[in-house]
């Protein structure tokens, strides 16, 4: 930080370009283009794709509100996906009715899939891809949360046919503030993306060659997340797993022990998450809603935080009010109303995990 100061270069220093080759070394991509945020990571990533009006853009149910936000800013509709109930990602049987029915009945044009890495464990991308490639359409990872991640060898951001990421404070990988960055093979395509973050700049940034937007990474965040980098490869990545087994060794074990209705996070073979969040489900109880705001209030009783993520699916968002319901999404509207995130991080110690379970079992 105090090497930026004294440099004088806020914008597009240095670290900047030290950081995106960093990253795309890290990932095993040609290129990594940073940028502003996550957010406009995704908005680069449509624009390089030529994605807009009468465009369908498949989107997960369940996920943050950025992820169907964009395809709407570039004009194009976004359509609701539903999700796995275990795995909280964009389930592929859902997403394959909804092209049919793109298809069958509408005038759209199906351009391309959104799938979100949740909470740090990569979509089902062997099943995802191929089914949109089979249909003709580019497959988008959203990374947000899943930085880190890895199904087998692979890490994700490298999935698809363009990747996104954010480093916004509370992702795997954070900065001081807002970051975001942009992952491809495709030459075309990251060409287009460095031109697009610098207001569509030519040769220079007086010469215009396109519409863009001003999204650059500032060189003091790109310091900071050269230093977090290191500590999220060298250690951070492996203690976050930890703690998360810890977590579901012990609610598991009261699950048996004390009968806790509460379903764990589940990692299929060969999946690796990087937690994000750790997120648990009530699985029983008429009102699963009115059971998680109890449990909630319990817990901030006892100086325990906890989050919902995410209380609306993206379908019954206001912003959206009078689309298109292309597909049911049952799985979604159903963790909308039973998800409970629990607190996270590398840190955590094994008396705080145990502290929290403790008081989990206790409540319910």
């Amino acid at each position: 930080m105090q090497n930026v100061a004294s440099s004088g270069g806020y914008i597009m220093g240095e670290a900047v370009a030290l950081l995106e080759q960093q990253l795309q070394q890290y990932v095993g991509v040609k290129h990594c283009i940073t940028c502003a945020n996550g957010t406009d990571a995704l908005t680069l990533a449509l624009k390089a794709l030529g994605i807009g009006k009468g465009d369908a853009v498949f989107v997960p149910d369940f996920t943050f509100f950025a992820s169907a936000e964009v395809v709407a800013l570039e004009g194009a509709t976004p359509v609701f996906v539903d999700v796995d109930p275990s795995t909280f990602n964009m389930a592929s049987e859902s997403l394959e009715q909804a092209i049919n029915q793109v298809a069958d009945d509408t005038s759209l044009t199906a351009k391309a899939v959104i799938a979100v890495d949740l909470f740090g464990l990569p979509a089902d991308f062997s099943r995802i891809t191929a089914l949109a490639h089979q249909h003709g359409l580019y497959v988008i990872e959203d990374g947000a949360q899943g930085f880190g991640g890895r199904i087998g060898d692979k890490r994700s951001c490298s999935f698809g046919d363009i990747a996104t990421t954010s480093f916004f404070p509370a992702k795997p990988l954070g900065c001081y503030g807002d970051g975001g960055a942009v992952f491809t093979d495709n030459d075309e395509w990251a060409e287009m993306i460095r031109s697009l973050r610098v207001h569509g700049k030519g040769s220079n940034k007086y010469d215009n060659v396109r519409i863009g937007i001003n999204s650059r990474l500032d060189t003091l965040q790109a310091a900071i997340l050269g230093v977090k980098l290191n500590a999220f490869v060298e250690y951070e990545l492996e203690s976050v797993n930890k703690v998360a087994s810890r977590y579901s060794e012990l609610i598991n074990n009261s699950v048996k022990e004390k009968n806790v209705h509460i379903d764990t996070p589940r990692i299929p073979d060969g999946f690796l998450s990087s937690w994000a969040q750790y997120t648990i489900k009530i699985n029983f109880a008429d009102d699963p809603h009115l059971l998680r705001t109890e449990l909630q209030q319990r817990l901030k009783s006892v100086g325990i935080p906890t989050m919902v993520y995410y209380p609306t699916p993206m379908s019954k968002q206001t912003a959206f009010r009078g689309l298109n319901g292309f597909v049911p999404t049952p799985n979604a509207e159903c963790l909308s109303e039973s998800v409970l995130s629990l607190p996270m991080h590398p840190y955590l110690l094994d008396e705080d995990v145990e502290r929290v379970v403790k008081a989990i079992v206790q409540a319910l």
